[in-house]
């Protein structure tokens, strides 16, 4: 392998404040190209699906916890408050039966452990769709046998799927535990004030180890290192939010989902909402990948056409290939033989003569 295969190339610069403009024009037009030519789109909406199928078991899992720790009451309903504050109204109330019968568990340990892995098989297919969109993005095919990728996406998973909890309970339990501390303190209500101020920063540092997980560990390709807040990162997060704070702007003054979808509205609202942030999770990933393009590119690599990472594995895509090439020389021995044999030797040596015979 040469030089300008390595993830770490001495030339490339080092942060982006190293990138002339030139580069930084050809990365912003190329992330708008690409992210069109690798259906970005289409992928999204896969996402969404997978990301809608793990929704329930998480919260089974999730009210297990509660119930476990001693707050399951509370936590139903810190619960349901939360949904009632970020989704739409009508999304809240068709909800809210579902989300009854989920948090009143009965036996919070069976509870926890069918609700954990359910939503770990369940979320390891959105971690696997993920990767095989963000393969699409670096131009690289996904190498790893089956072996070695299943046990590494359910790794990644279970510690994703530990990260999105913590972020629930900041925001489900985190009021009531900062007032039990407050009291023993001797801050009472001072601590509640101050940890909601203080959790946001909180959540956001989560989000932003989700992504970085996400973006490093999901494809199939080595990058540089590991980075726990890119370029490609802020801009999902910022696109995120502001399409948030959009989207309920527009829904609220000037969307008509009600009157063309019915009862049926706040569903749409919210399955809309989860594929705009995958848009914007895969548009960051896509301008990390330009964006690592043009520092090849400015440090004399060529990888105008193709991303220059190598690939983590290739055993898979290696053993595809060979098939790949198999059915072809199938084809042609069928083709050269009219139809008498796979055999390309016996068709090549063979078939003219069983031709001329006929």
């Amino acid at each position: 392998m040469s030089d300008r295969h390595e993830p770490e190339h001495p030339a490339k610069p080092d942060s982006p404040t190293d990138i002339k403009k030139p580069s930084w024009t050809y990365v912003l037009r190329k992330t708008v190209r690409e992210f069109s030519r690798d259906e970005c789109t289409m992928l999204a909406a896969a996402l969404t699906y997978y990301a809608v199928l793990s929704l329930f078991p998480a919260l089974i899992a999730l009210a297990s916890i509660l119930a476990l720790v001693g707050q399951g009451e509370q936590g139903a309903s810190q619960i349901t408050t939360l949904v009632e504050d970020t989704l739409p109204e009508d999304t809240a109330e068709q909800l809210q039966p579902i989300i009854d019968s989920i948090t009143n568990v009965g036996a919070p340990g069976i509870g926890l452990v069918i609700g954990l892995l359910v939503a770990l098989w369940t979320a390891s297919n959105y971690v696997t769709g993920f990767a095989k969109a963000m393969n699409r993005i670096y131009e690289v095919p996904e190498g790893r046998p089956v072996w070695k990728l299943r046990p590494w996406t359910y790794l990644l998973t279970l510690v994703l799927l530990l990260l999105v909890a913590l972020a629930i309970v900041i925001l489900v339990v985190s009021g009531p535990v900062a007032q039990s501390v407050g009291d023993l303190i001797g801050l009472g209500s001072t601590a509640v004030t101050v940890w909601n101020i203080a959790k946001w920063p909180v959540l956001l540092v989560v989000v932003i180890v989700i992504i970085a997980l996400l973006y490093y560990g999901a494809p199939n390709v080595k990058q540089p290192k590991l980075k726990w807040i890119s370029v490609g990162a802020v801009i999902a997060i910022v696109v995120a939010a502001l399409a948030t704070v959009g989207l309920g702007f527009y829904v609220a003054n000037f969307g008509s989902y009600n009157e063309t979808y019915g009862a049926l509205a706040g569903v749409i609202v919210f399955l809309l909402w989860l594929y705009i942030m995958n848009l914007a999770l895969l548009f960051g990933a896509e301008f990390d990948a330009e964006l690592e393009r043009g520092r090849q590119l400015q440090a004399g690599i060529e990888a105008e056409e193709k991303i220059q990472l190598p690939a983590r594995d290739t055993k898979a895509a290696d053993k595809k290939a060979e098939q790949r090439n198999e059915d072809i020389d199938r084809g042609r021995a069928l083709r050269e033989s009219h139809g008498r044999t796979q055999d390309e030797d016996v068709a090549s040596s063979g078939g003219r003569h069983s031709r001329s015979d006929g």
